[in-house]
């Protein structure tokens, strides 16, 4: 079954390749959604996918890429998007 869970990660996590590292790893996986930059420095993921895939996912959240220094991951259940793909969202373009 597949679900709908919106994530916030907070840290270090602008500036390190977080969305384009975390754009390949949603590949890999099948999730689709969006991930876009805050300008708290946040970081804000729509994810949709099945439990196994999301869990995953949401465990390399935890991690991040190289440089990344994620100090806390707020996930929650939302409703369904029924996103095509995962893309970065650039804002202020």
């Amino acid at each position: 079954m597949i679900k709908h869970i919106d994530i916030v990660i907070k840290g270090k996590v602008q500036g390190v390749h977080y969305r384009a590292s975390t754009k390949a790893v949603a590949d890999q996986l099948g999730v689709k959604g969006c991930i876009q930059n805050e300008p708290n420095g946040d970081v804000l993921i729509a994810a949709e996918g099945d439990n196994v895939s999301l869990e995953m996912f949401l465990d390399w959240c935890h991690e991040g890429p190289q440089d990344a220094g994620v100090t806390s991951v707020e996930s929650n259940e939302g409703e369904l998007k029924n996103y095509r793909n995962f893309e970065i969202v650039k804002k202020g373009l």
